[in-house]
């Protein structure tokens, strides 16, 4: 994955700048190091320095109501967590996930999506990962978060 990161292109545009700052921070990382670091950030000793789910940032504590809701409308739309993944729905890789598949094959269903899921969080937790005191890889993936959060942002604007 380093590998193939370490390959994107910059521009100068807000998400090519990010963009550019991860496939640098991709070719300086190691698996090694990187690993240590997702640990660090996201597992820790009893907890990480950052806990990437909706619950916990919306109200303060896991598998909360913002889970409860991401869970029924996933059931409607007919998408359901892999069996071996441990981790709740509402944590950000899943829900970014998720976003990029209804781009791909339900774009009528992305502004409600982000509106209800992304929207009221996500842009946090992006700018706490780019400021955690053990992010050094991840503090350029929270640079891209935060870029594209910025641009599903202005495109809600557009559309109100």
């Amino acid at each position: 994955m380093l590998r193939r990161l370490s390959a994107l292109p910059g521009d100068d545009t807000p998400v090519g700048t990010a963009l550019g700052a991860l496939g640098e921070a991709a070719r300086a990382a190691d698996p090694i190091s990187a690993g240590r670091e997702y640990h660090d950030l996201f597992i820790g000793l009893g907890r990480g320095e950052l806990l990437p789910f909706a619950s916990y940032y919306l109200t303060g504590f896991l598998h909360e109501r913002p889970l409860a809701e991401l869970r029924g409308d996933l059931a409607r739309l007919g998408i359901a967590r892999a069996a071996a993944v441990p981790e709740p729905e509402d944590h950000i890789a899943f829900e970014c996930e998720v976003m990029a598949g209804l781009l791909r094959g339900a774009p009528e269903e992305v502004d409600a999506f982000f509106a209800r899921h992304l929207r009221p969080w996500a842009m946090r937790f992006f700018a706490d990962l780019e400021l955690a005191e053990a992010a050094v890889f991840y503090r350029a993936v929270g640079g891209l978060g935060r870029a594209l959060m910025d641009v599903e942002l202005a495109a809600a604007e557009l559309a109100a």
